[in-house]
């Protein structure tokens, strides 16, 4: 895997752009879904980032580490009694998701707060407002925010009913500075930004966006080299289980990619590699190691030639549609577990 982490920081600008008016975080949880969080959170910070978002208190250590004490690093999962004592010394801020939490925190300096406002996973009920407020005391409030269940569905409803729910909610910390949106959120419109965005598979490369805007800069590339060359005759089947019968004479190609590499399994028969200017598809089964693809009249097709799987010809969320997944478990399994021949920054 090849990490472009220019387009990670491109895509943060892009962002920007689209948000003038609201400060631009970024998201870097799962090791920034695959693609590294230290050099993405460095290329991110030299871009202009300067609000940083983990799932865990162990990525966002390493992230501070990675960019030192000036960027505010958030922990969306919040804290517990095991790490709630080493947040000053690493000047790491939680997000508060519960009273529970509210109370291990026990006002020991900033924290966010997480308003649930219909996505019914993280964050504090709307019964539970007047009792946070309450355990609150003392607590600075450095960030208000929500979740949309929906973004990515610009119309669907529940946008704007989580968008009241939000407004309705934030009222009662009026000092506080308000998120409401990661990276679909952001794309909706300028009535969910809100004091901060938080764009996160947007900066790797999933450009789900509508069609009067431009596609985001795919951030991963994913090759793999052709094994072995082989013509077929008909009759002939391919991989485990048989699943696949050429009816005509065919040439293929085995490349040194699987499961393994995360590359999902639903892919098999319905996703491709590209080579020598064209889709290849894949032919019966993904294997642990190896995948066959179809190259029949691809004068490039050899032994040694790199396939590509995920990258400008082999679009994200494409191979994302055709694996029946989201572009987030495509980065997170396939390039966060592919074996890393080298990045770029």
């Amino acid at each position: 895997m090849r990490v472009d982490y220019n387009a990670v920081a491109e895509n943060w600008r892009f962002f920007k752009k689209r948000a003038p008016t609201a400060a631009v975080g970024a998201v870097v949880k799962a090791d920034a879904y695959g693609l590294g969080a230290v050099a993405a959170s460095r290329a991110l910070a030299q871009a202009g980032a300067r609000v940083f978002f983990t799932a865990t208190f162990g990525e966002a250590l390493r992230v501070r580490k990675a960019l030192g004490e000036g960027p505010q690093i958030f922990v969306l999962n919040g804290p517990n009694e095991k790490d709630v004592a080493q947040y000053a010394d690493a000047k790491l801020t939680p997000i508060l998701n519960s009273i529970a939490q509210i109370k291990i925190w026990n006002a020991r300096g900033p924290a966010g707060l997480h308003i649930d406002t219909g996505m019914n996973r993280l964050g504090l009920g709307p019964e539970e407002l007047a009792q946070s407020m309450v355990a609150l005391k003392g607590t600075s409030l450095a960030l208000v925010m929500s979740h949309l269940a929906c973004g990515s569905d610009l119309k669907h409803e529940m946008n704007a009913t989580q968008l009241k729910r939000f407004i309705d909610a934030a009222s009662l910390f009026p000092q506080a500075p308000l998120s409401l949106s990661a990276t679909a959120g952001a794309l909706i419109g300028p009535e969910y930004h809100f004091d901060l965005i938080r764009p996160g598979v947007g900066l790797y490369g999933s450009g789900g966006l509508d069609a009067d805007n431009p596609q985001l800069i795919p951030a991963a590339l994913i090759e793999a080299p052709i094994l072995q060359v082989r013509d077929v005759e008909p009759g002939e089947s391919f991989g485990y289980g048989a699943t696949f019968t050429a009816a005509q004479k065919m040439r293929t190609a085995t490349v040194a990619l699987g499961y393994a590499d995360g590359y999902l399994r639903s892919l098999g028969g319905r996703g491709y590699g590209v080579l020598g200017g064209g889709k290849r598809p894949i032919l019966g089964r993904v294997s642990m190691d190896l995948t066959i693809i179809d190259v029949t009249g691809c004068a490039e097709a050899a032994p040694g030639a790199m396939v590509e799987f995920l990258g400008p010809n082999a679009p994200l969320d494409e191979i994302a549609a055709l694996a029946g997944t989201a572009s987030y478990e495509i980065l997170t399994t396939f390039a966060g577990t592919v074996r890393k021949t080298g990045a770029r920054a």
